[in-house]
């Protein structure tokens, strides 16, 4: 995002003014700030002591910044020597503009700025960040506001409403990476997803990942829930997870149940940590535990509205514990406040997975052979609809989809369409979530891959297209969300298909629908226009997450395009990255620079040189140089160390 104009941030911004003691440790910067863990930048460190001090907490990264280039070389010794270089660096800067992305800070801490503008600090914190700033002997506190354009992601399908749809108008397609986090690859192709579950509120993502080593599959699994800042991925804190579902799930096949067994919401997250655990509401920025929820042992999903959580666990005294997770079976859903643990109302009844639903007024679900309606307050039933089939034999990769929009209850079961011409297609429909009376039926074609499928509300129109494989036509279609007239429909203007669609469902925004059939396609419904990104996908199971004007594509182990595309949790942004610099000035001295005569470093190259990594300025990676076909080992050396790649210039290797 671009820098935050002065003058709107002078209306916008908090401040208050707090004094405190001249030592500025983590604990005093957390009381005086509110920020508990992520990035930290000292501007102006002189000495480094204090930096150093500023990381006593294990949730903080220090970056040190100062003009002075001697006094970074002094205080890099320093951190070296009491082996706290690494979470805490410093590095020389111009005095004007911060080394440093659009939205990435939490926390901008400065006794004297000098040359560097306001609106350079606020540019560079990241929403909710706070400069710490110290001015005629006080310290004042500025907060930079979030945007109202961008969007948290706080359930596996955004919200309550099961619509996976972000309303944030910032992401769109990825001009620059925002950070990029480990591990670089999953654990294995053949096997389940090493990614369970992912959301992201208040400025963190928080997500459930099998970090065991990837030398085998064999080597048992690592589960983990993880918290990272979301603007520049510093890891807050883990949790683990002593017993999640069988890493050795072939292909990759699901559960598709799983991330829906974890919610974000505020300073709160809602987890189960163990395959069988009851329900844990832990602190968003510390991981600790805040309360077990009673009788929610075996919970399978979960989702939050207003406060009040709808919790779908197995039933006490039946053994559905033994049956897959996927399929229909007794179960209960219970409503509990958030805040007390106090359950409101409970109902045991047969419950077809990953229906569960709420739009504030009402709970849906089907519970295997038609949508059932609950008041959210008291539990009564509200109303049943007609019987909507589903498929017969239910796999651990599907699962069956219901959205309620604007009163509008859309589900799509897997049932094939009855129609001779539309034989093929799967059927969805759309219900009164008034009276359960149904408005509309419409064809609904195949999409992801191995994976639940896409229906999306979005621009007023439920959208679905048919991306599984290169055999379909990749058209897609909007329908009004009343009526279940087309309104519109076009095909890809791109060529997309490798093979399949990614192993997941898609997600998308109010402008794009996002697909994955070879990496990430952005589709304007607007234009009907695909940008196509071949080089960054998700995981397996889950997909990407769209939301606070980023896209979060977590670690995955897929072996397509291995040569062009992201590794690692790569998250990235649309707009611009810093102001170009005064192309003038962009050369950096240090402090050697003075003592080195450019007469002495003139070195004349010829045809035997390779002065770079690819031979020459042209990257051609080729010499004229004459090699002969029979070699003979012409001197060996030891470095005691890993060998860099390697250039010849001047007689020298």
């Amino acid at each position: 995002m671009s820098a935050v104009n002065p003058t709107l941030a002078a209306l916008l911004i908090i401040f208050s003014l707090l004094w405190i003691r001249p030592a500025l440790g983590a604990d005093t910067l957390a009381n005086a700030t509110g920020v508990q863990g992520g990035l930290v930048v000292h501007l102006g460190f002189g000495n480094g002591k204090l930096t150093a001090q500023m990381q006593a907490r294990q949730n903080y990264l220090v970056q040190g910044f100062d003009t002075d280039a001697d006094a970074v070389v002094a205080a890099r010794k320093r951190l070296i020597a009491a082996e706290r270089y690494g979470r805490v660096a410093v590095d020389v800067f111009d005095g004007k503009n911060i080394p440093l992305i659009d939205n990435t800070a939490n926390l901008v801490v400065s006794d004297d700025l000098a040359a560097v503008a306001m609106a350079e600090v606020l540019r560079v914190l990241a929403p909710n960040g706070v400069a710490y700033i110290k001015t005629a002997g006080a310290w004042t506190r500025t907060v930079k506001p979030r945007p109202a354009e961008i969007d948290e992601w706080t359930h596996y399908m955004h919200d309550a409403d099961g619509n996976a749809v972000a309303q944030d108008t910032v992401v769109g397609p990825p001009r620059r990476l925002q950070w990029q986090g480990s591990p670089a690859w999953s654990r294995h192709h053949d096997h389940m997803s090493s990614l369970s579950a992912c959301v992201s509120s208040g400025g963190r993502v928080f997500y459930i990942f099998d970090e065991a080593p990837r030398v085998s599959i064999l080597t048992p699994p690592d589960w983990k829930l993880i918290a990272r800042d979301a603007f520049n991925g510093t890891i807050l804190w883990k949790r683990s997870i002593p017993q999640w579902y069988t890493h050795m799930m072939r292909l990759k096949s699901g559960p598709a149940i799983l991330p829906r067994r974890l919610v974000a919401s505020g300073d709160r997250v809602y987890v189960t940590l163990g395959i069988e655990a009851a329900l844990t509401e832990l602190d968003a920025a510390t991981g600790e535990t805040l309360r077990t929820y009673k009788g929610t042992k075996a919970t399978q999903e979960l989702i939050l509205c207003d406060g009040l959580l709808l919790v779908i666990t197995n039933m006490p005294k039946d053994n559905a514990a033994r049956r897959a997770m996927w399929q229909v079976a007794p179960r209960r859903l219970t409503a509990i406040r958030a805040d007390s643990g106090e359950t409101l109302w409970h109902k045991e009844m047969t419950v077809l997975p990953m229906t569960l639903a709420t739009d504030g007024k009402n709970a849906y679900c089907h519970d295997g052979e038609k949508i059932v309606a609950f008041d959210l307050a008291a539990g009564d039933r509200r109303w049943t609809s007609a019987p909507l089939p589903h498929l017969a034999k239910l796999t651990s990769g599907y699962g069956a989809t219901l959205v309620v929009v604007d009163d509008v209850v859309l589900f799509s079961g897997g049932k094939k369409m009855a129609v001779p011409s539309l034989a093929g297609s799967d059927m969805m429909t759309a219900l009164s979530a008034k009276t359960g009376e149904t408005m509309w039926t419409a064809p609904h074609p195949s999409s992801g891959y191995q994976s639940p499928e896409d229906l999306f509300v979005a621009q007023g129109r439920v959208w679905t297209g048919a991306t599984t494989n290169g055999r379909l036509d990749g058209v897609f279609t909007g329908r009004n969300l009343r009526s279940g007239e087309v309104e519109v429909e076009f095909p890809p203007n791109v060529k997309t298909y490798w093979f399949h669609h990614r192993c997941h469902r898609g997600k998308a925004t109010e402008k794009y629908l996002l697909t994955s059939r070879t990496g990430i396609e952005f589709v304007d419904m607007q234009e009907e226009n695909w940008i196509i990104n071949h080089w960054i996908r998700g995981a397996c199971l889950y997909g990407i997450m769209p939301c606070n004007g980023l896209i979060y594509a977590p670690p995955h182990p897929c072996a397509c395009y291995p040569e062009a595309k992201q590794n690692g949790f790569s998250v990235v942004a649309p707009g611009p990255i810093i102001p170009t610099p005064d192309n003038t000035n962009r050369l950096e001295k240090g402090p050697a620079y003075r003592t080195i005569s450019i007469a002495k470093t003139a070195v004349k190259t010829d045809h035997d040189d390779w002065p770079t990594y690819r031979g020459n300025v042209e990257r051609s990676g080729r010499t004229t140089s004459p090699v002969p076909a029979e070699l003979a080992p012409a001197w060996a050396t030891s470095l005691g160390g890993k060998l860099s790649s390697m250039v010849s210039a001047g007689g020298k290797l």
